[in-house]
């Protein structure tokens, strides 16, 4: 399963104090970012972090009230992570799955009450079960579908699906220049299949490059068994 983050028992390191969480973006997550990017450009998805703009577009749907569970996916050095912790200003719960491992440990380190645990998003039910968590009111994705097979992405929006509350939302990006690439309409098509309800924000064009962000609810009727049972076709 996943790793809980543990920062007390790696040599050097200590916990960071309330100050230690700030939530401007840093040269070092940057210079980390693309350092990984050239490691694992499939996983990673993008040269630059996504910008505070696009953040707050694609965090939009955390509740500034009560107590959700909010599961990021994929949040890389945390520029969503940041927003969904001034969104959540100490209330409810605050799951990161990032498989990436340095990414982890820098964005555990930043984001202290944030649950960062470094696994691999299709396993999203099992951790939630494994926290007591029946299921996630918001899930944040910031993974790079593009660059995933359609195998893969179905694997995903199943584990997304299984784990929405039903009154959950699920919201994810998408880059303005990929539009017209076949596998971006193809993702399109999918989650326009999976959900009653997909409606895209107004382009971000202070981010590099320009986006959009998706906003899905209502998973259909059969729609995890669809995707369960679906194999790669195209």
């Amino acid at each position: 399963m996943g790793r809980k983050i543990d920062l007390e028992s790696s040599p050097g390191r200590s916990r960071p104090g309330p100050a230690a969480a700030t939530f401007l973006p840093m040269p070092r997550d940057a210079l980390l970012f693309i350092g990984q990017f050239m490691r694992s450009p499939a996983l990673v998805g993008a040269v630059a972090p996504s910008s505070r703009r696009l953040a707050r577009a694609a965090t939009a749907t955390v509740p500034e009230s009560g107590d959700p569970v909010v599961v990021e996916l994929g949040p890389g050095t945390g520029p969503f992570t940041a927003v969904i912790q001034e969104r959540l200003g100490g209330r409810g719960v605050h799951l990161a799955i990032e498989i990436n491992k340095p990414m982890a440990e820098r964005l555990a380190q930043r984001f202290p009450r944030c649950d960062v645990i470094s696994a691999d998003a299709v396993l999203l039910p099992e951790l939630l079960a494994e926290r007591g968590l029946s299921a996630a009111d918001v899930v944040v994705s910031g993974l790079p579908w593009a660059a995933f097979s359609p195998e893969l992405q179905r694997r995903l929006l199943n584990a997304i699906i299984r784990s929405m509350a039903p009154t959950g939302v699920f919201t994810t990006f998408a880059y303005l220049h990929a539009l017209p690439l076949a596998t971006a309409r193809r993702f399109r098509r999918l989650l326009e299949s999976v959900f009653e309800e997909v409606v895209c924000s107004r382009t971000v064009w202070r981010n590099i490059p320009p986006a959009f962000v998706y906003h899905a609810r209502r998973p259909r009727a059969g729609a995890g068994e669809a995707l369960a049972g679906t194999r790669d076709a195209s």
